[in-house]
């Protein structure tokens, strides 16, 4: 068996010219699950982690109350708004749109396209892929192609024969989720468009009221335009170059023979025009849209490919490379080619550089909320260079702030839900090897954000903090204010606080000690134990506590919002992921299986989530809710009660149904998937990969799962890891999803878990399937 290992890589080292060669782009597309999809969520014209993020805009233009929900692009919208070059969370701006005819400066609405520029297409003239995107818009007969470099945007708008083809530039306007205009400028110099919005985002007005949110452009045409003219929304100035004010923009006319295409390469920054400007000079300053194009596509293939599946249904490779593209698209560079990048006070920071080059790159980020189980161990195992380079991104702006946010848009905080993890996951990469960053300052960091609340700031989050440490739990208390996530003597989410405080707290835990730091070691222990005080013996439910520690009354485990945040008790009670062998003893090995498989087996009707509704919160009071972070774990939990075959079972049941191929049925039904963290999680259950307590144990692993593919070959640069991970499975068809023995490195395994060192040594994990349930084998 040691024999057919090294044959294994030797074919490996063989193939891997072939696999290099791969179009794994072919397998990606973009408007899989874009129904009531999130405003970031939809950027084909983009590189992995990239700041510009191009893509069409369908109801991008409507506003976003609550500052979080679906706007942007939709599948089932059928005209176009225009191009934005801006998509982050948080982050919107700055539309370009090519039209022919009579002039008009307001987008129109969905019901009624032809009273704005908006223009209709067809589903047949739209092409979408990772780094590209293509349509025809049938009011104008106009081709517009977007693609990208990191921080550079590329237009293309191919006219037909006219003397009136457009293009406007509507920078003053409301896109996406970031929120109010407050200031915008534009003009006209040199064949060049340049200009910046300033914006007030919903989370940015909650968590810091004094900031706002910039963005800088510099557009450079390959084309004379015969008139230039500036409008503010519909009053238009021909002949003038410049405007400012909020409701501003910019128009060209051409004169055009058929078939001519006009180019726009578009420099992006959050700092100021002229770094824009550098952006493009560093990135494209000769660089055609061709080359841009397959550039991108390159880049895509490349990361996209560390990760190759072979076998298995063609599917479930879409859906497995559509949720990879995902994962690797969010969470976008916010500093420049140079390394400067905005500081929170609004100022321009410097990121050091060494050898002309910074020595990291600084990020964009929604909150890292539940991401532990699908982002930062994809990260961990494919990336870890990117992991590495967001821990250095959030240590930036603790040296910047004093404190870690829990969620950054242009270092400005934005907090998602009003917890913080960005101490965990800091803690996960440091307990899985990642380095280069100054692990005493990290450590620092980490510490003060889960134990100290004196002086904390809104946008660091957990602001309860403080009463948890006292008390060992958050109480349950009723919001009076309309903003819960403000309150510091408990929460309306006390009892959700509690499980997600304890969680951090044991990920603190293990860094600390790594450090030697046993004193912090004990306390965090301590608190790490929180989650035992709300365990209710009577009803066996996690149920919320009072300030003056009684257990609420009429209490109804499936209540959401009343002790749990976007979920219930039935859901909550498993949110136990640093002690689930606690938690099995605490309730029954018996009663622990019987429960959760029926939940799965009830759920399993509603499609795993909210059924086949349209909606983001859709489940949120059943008794499973895949849609949303706190349930993602708890597919994995029979490991630990001694029954892998029921996570078998049911991951893979997940993966068939919860999942779709359509721009409707994508990510469940409308759910929000999140910056790429429901597509992580496919691809780690298609790998047969996860861990439930997130890489901060002691001796962190992965459960070892069935995977959906015939061969995975993992396969990083030979300067992080020197050697690939293998696995390959017996049997991969419909009915052979139970594991009956699993080997690593020619030697027969007694678990189902693979550590994370031996990813890092590298070797052949051989997975023999069969079609029967296997009730009795060791899970964990």
């Amino acid at each position: 068996m040691r024999c057919c290992y090294f044959v294994l890589l030797t074919m490996f080292c063989i193939s891997s010219a072939f696999a290099q060669s791969t179009d794994y782009t072919r397998w990606v597309d973009p408007n899989l699950g874009s129904a009531h999809s999130r405003y970031f969520f939809y950027t084909p014209a983009a590189l992995p982690f990239g700041m510009a993020k191009l893509a069409p805009s369908t109801n991008g233009s409507y506003g976003n109350a609550s500052g979080w929900e679906a706007v942007g692009y939709d599948d089932r919208h059928t005209s176009i708004e225009g191009f934005a070059n801006f998509h982050e969370f948080q982050i919107g701006g700055v539309l370009f749109a090519p039209t022919v005819g009579i002039l008009q400066t307001r987008p129109g609405k969905l019901e009624e396209p032809e009273k704005g520029y908006r223009s209709r297409f067809d589903k047949k003239d739209e092409f979408a892929t990772a780094g590209y995107y293509s349509v025809l818009l049938k009011d104008y007969a106009v081709r517009a192609e977007l693609t990208a470099t990191e921080r550079v945007g590329f237009h293309r708008y191919t006219f037909p024969k006219t003397d009136s083809a457009n293009i406007i530039f509507d920078i003053g306007h409301t896109l996406g989720e970031s929120g109010p205009v407050s200031y915008a400028e534009v003009q006209f110099k040199d064949n060049v468009i340049s200009g910046y919005v300033i914006t007030r985002p919903a989370y940015v007005q909650k968590y810091q009221p004094d900031a706002d949110i910039r963005m800088y452009f510099f557009a450079r045409l390959d084309k004379v335009p015969n008139l230039v003219g500036v409008f503010n929304d519909t009053v238009q100035y021909a002949g003038s170059t410049q405007i400012s004010g909020v409701g501003s923009g910019l128009f060209l006319r051409f004169k055009t023979e058929d078939n001519e295409a006009i180019t726009i390469k578009t420099g992006l920054s959050y700092t100021s025009v002229d770094h824009a400007r550098q952006n493009l000079l560093a990135e494209a300053a000769t660089l055609s849209f061709d080359e841009a194009k397959q550039q991108a596509a390159d880049r895509w293939n490349s990361l996209l490919s560390r990760i190759k599946v072979e076998g298995g249904k063609q599917a479930d490779r879409v859906k497995f490379y559509t949720g990879l593209y995902h994962a690797l698209l969010g969470r976008g560079l916010a500093s420049n080619a140079d390394g400067s990048y905005p500081k929170n006070d609004g100022s321009i920071g410097q990121i050091p550089n060494t050898g002309g080059r910074p020595i990291h790159h600084h990020y964009n980020t929604d909150a890292i909320w539940g991401a532990f189980w699908n982002l930062t161990q994809l990260w961990a195992i494919a990336y870890p260079e990117y992991y590495r380079e967001w821990v250095q991104s959030q240590l930036v702006v603790f040296k910047d702030t004093g404190w870690l946010g829990d969620g950054i848009a242009n270092s400005r905080f934005v907090s998602g839900v009003g917890t913080n993890f960005t101490g965990l996951a800091i803690a996960a990469a440091y307990n899985v090897g990642i380095r280069g960053f100054q692990k005493e300052n990290a450590y620092a960091a980490v510490r003060k954000n889960e134990l100290e609340s004196r002086n904390r700031i809104p946008g660091a989050g957990k602001l309860d903090v403080g009463v948890f440490v006292d008390k060992g739990y958050v109480p349950y208390v009723p919001d009076q204010t309309g903003k819960p996530e403000l309150l510091t003597e408990g929460s309306p989410f006390g009892a959700s606080h509690t499980l997600e405080y304890a969680f951090s707290a044991s990920a603190a835990a293990q860094f600390a000690k790594t450090l030697g730091k046993n004193a912090d070691f004990q306390i965090f222990s301590k608190l790490a134990d929180g989650w035992q005080q709300l365990y209710d013996e009577q009803t066996q439910f996690i149920r919320p506590r009072d300030s003056s520690g009684r257990f609420l009354s009429s209490f109804n485990p499936f209540q959401s919002w009343r002790g749990f945040q976007e979920g219930n008790a039935w859901q909550y009670t498993f949110y136990v992921p640093h002690q689930p062998e606690a938690l099995v003893q605490r309730m029954g090995s018996e009663r622990f299986v019987q429960r959760l498989d029926s939940i799965f087996r009830m759920s399993q009707q509603h499609v795993f989530g909210g059924g086949t509704h349209i909606d983001a919160f859709a489940g949120i009071e059943g008794l499973y809710n895949h849609g949303n972070q706190p349930n993602l774990h708890i597919a994995w939990l029979f490991h630990f009660a001694n029954r892998p075959d029921l996570s078998q079972k049911w991951v893979r049941a997940i993966c068939d149904e919860f999942y779709g191929t359509d721009g409707t049925h994508g990510y469940g039904y409308g759910q929000d998937e999140d910056q790429g963290q429901l597509g992580a999680w496919y691809v780690l259950a298609g790998i047969g990969l996860f861990d439930v307590k997130g890489l901060t144990a002691s001796d962190p692993s992965f459960q070892v799962g069935t995977p959906l593919f015939d061969r995975v070959t993992i396969n990083v640069p030979n300067s992080l890891r020197k050697r690939p991970l293998i696995i390959e499975t017996s049997n991969t068809d419909a009915g052979y999803i139970y594991i009956d023995q699993v080997v690593w490195n020619g030697q027969p395994q007694k678990k189902l878990s693979l550590p994370f060192r031996a990813l890092e040594e590298g070797g052949v994990l051989t997975i023999k399937t069969t079609g029967k349930a296997n009730a009795t084998s060791d899970g964990n």
